[in-house]
């Protein structure tokens, strides 16, 4: 008689349980293939370990879990095998896989790889008289090549859920907030621009660019689309675009398949796989290098990519929202950034003001600060008028992020007991300790650009494009030139009046 593989293939899809599908298969075993002992082993990875899933040695003795670490050179030399699924093995290899199960080889046995290609398992048979035909074990050796394949995919997903989750605890732990459901400081104050075009955006699936300094609270604001949108159960991870080496940038964002590189040891999935079906926050997207950029724009068109090294096009739903605090517009006009990326990242932008132009949350977020920092030392820290004042005089060029190091500082030389805001002030950067004047001479750079166009304009009287505009005669793209015109407030019609004047 032989093992149904109707049943077991039913038992491979649907069961949950893995460990009494494989102890109800290898009990099987033992009566209807006429064998002693049946001994089903997965290799647990990345760890390198063996583990024992069922080791029987009758139809009625319960399973034995027993886990092994295999040296080095031995693991090397078993996954080498499992993939060439040579069978039988050498007896030293079969005799070893069965005493590390704690049981002792016959002279009839046969081991079989299971999921050959990635070296999931084997399956250990020991006969009573002879070996069975290998087309006998076929279809069992297929199918608990994927019982174990599926549980691998539950154990990768369960260890990717604790690892957004410690992703999220971190992102918590940076942001000073205990739950992500709090509400931002400055919500009814500073940011009430901002919180208003989160509240528009969020229940889409617009991309989103977030503009502001670094410190802002860049990060506050993704999450906040995030957590007001639809995709709210599903993850955020966040990948700072800076901090990844421009020649792992497509392994990081897409994946790699193993062997695709030199130290690709294994399959690996990218951000947008792990963000699928959520929100995927790109900090710093002006950082990314050029060839990446072409990569992300075909991501953010059609849904689709490759991993490294692979052949299989692989369709995720990811939502994307980008931050920078670097002029992309310019960048596009310089060439360091495709323009192209820059239209489909740009149609939702947000501007987060620093923290200069916001001086009425310098109070809610300093005794938020000085409310976190008091629970660590076990002692109320209060902030004082006179603390406010400084606090509200100071330029803050590394905004909420210098703000909360300031408070920390402040508690730290008050000993734990009071806020020593002027002496952390004190100290708080370099150029607030080294003040520096201009030279003789010399005029702001903001002031000789303004006194630059301005002349320009003059002499084009008011045209801004053509052969005969202020751009031409600048040497810079007209969209440039009228984005540094709003900023420094200058109006064309100025000069054109001026010019019918004379």
């Amino acid at each position: 008689m032989v093992l149904d593989p109707a049943w077991l293939w039913r038992a491979a899809a649907t069961s949950a349980d893995v460990d009494e599908l494989l102890l109800t298969t290898g009990r099987r075993l033992l009566s209807e293939l006429g064998a002693s002992q049946i001994v089903i082993r997965r290799l647990l990875k990345p760890d390198g370990a063996m583990e024992t899933i069922g080791a029987i040695a009758t139809a009625t003795a319960p399973v034995t879990v027993r886990r092994v670490t295999l040296p080095p050179a031995r693991l090397t030399a078993l996954e080498e095998w499992m993939r060439q699924g040579v069978m039988p093995p050498t007896k030293k290899i079969a005799r070893e896989l069965f005493e590390d199960a704690g049981l002792r080889a016959g002279r009839s046995t046969l081991a079989a790889p299971l999921a050959r290609k990635e070296a999931r398992g084997v399956l250990l048979v020991d006969f009573r008289a002879r070996l069975a035909p290998r087309s006998t074990l076929r279809h069992v050796v297929e199918a608990l090549g994927v019982v174990l394949a599926n549980d691998e995919a539950r154990r990768t997903l369960a260890r990717e859920r604790e690892a957004v989750t410690a992703e999220k605890d971190a992102a918590l732990a940076r942001l000073h907030v205990r739950d992500i459901g709090i509400a931002i400081v400055g919500h009814e104050t500073g940011l009430r621009d901002v919180l208003a075009k989160v509240e528009q955006v969020a229940a889409t699936n617009t991309p989103v660019l977030i503009l502001g300094e670094t410190g802002s609270g860049k990060e506050v604001v993704a999450r906040a689309i995030h957590d007001r949108s639809t995709r709210a159960r599903g993850p955020i991870l966040r990948v700072n675009c800076g901090a990844i080496p421009s020649e792992l940038v497509d392994s990081e964002l897409f994946g790699h398949e193993r062997g695709s590189f030199t130290g690709a040891s294994s399959q690996r999935r990218g951000w947008f796989e792990r963000a699928d079906g959520g929100t995927l926050f790109l900090d710093e997207i002006g950082d990314l290098p050029l060839a990446a950029q072409v990569r992300l724009l075909r991501v953010l068109q059609d849904g689709v990519f490759e991993r490294v090294g692979g052949d299989r096009t692989i369709r995720v739903d990811v939502r994307i929202v980008a931050a920078t605090h670097r002029d992309l517009e310019r960048m596009t006009d310089d060439g360091t950034f495709r323009s192209d990326l820059w239209y489909r990242i740009g149609v939702f932008p947000i501007r987060l003001p620093p923290l200069r132009e916001r001086t009425a949350d310098i109070r809610p977020l300093a005794e938020y600060f000085a409310d976190r920092v008091g629970r660590r030392y076990g002692a109320p820290l209060q902030v004082r008028e006179e603390d406010i004042r400084l606090l509200a005089s100071y330029p803050w060029p590394g905004n909420v992020r210098e703000l909360a190091a300031v408070i920390e500082r402040a508690a730290v030389l008050g000993d734990g007991k009071r806020l020593e805001i002027a002496r952390a002030l004190g100290s708080a950067s370099p150029r607030a300790a080294r003040p520096s004047l201009p030279a003789p001479g010399v005029v702001a750079l903001d002031e000789a650009v303004r006194s630059h166009i301005e002349n320009a304009l003059r002499q084009c009287s008011g045209r801004i494009e053509g052969p005969y505009g202020a751009a031409r005669l600048l040497h810079v793209n007209p969209h440039t030139l009228r984005s540094k015109m709003r900023k420094l407030s200058l109006d064309w019609t100025t000069f054109r009046h001026a010019a019918l004047d004379s």
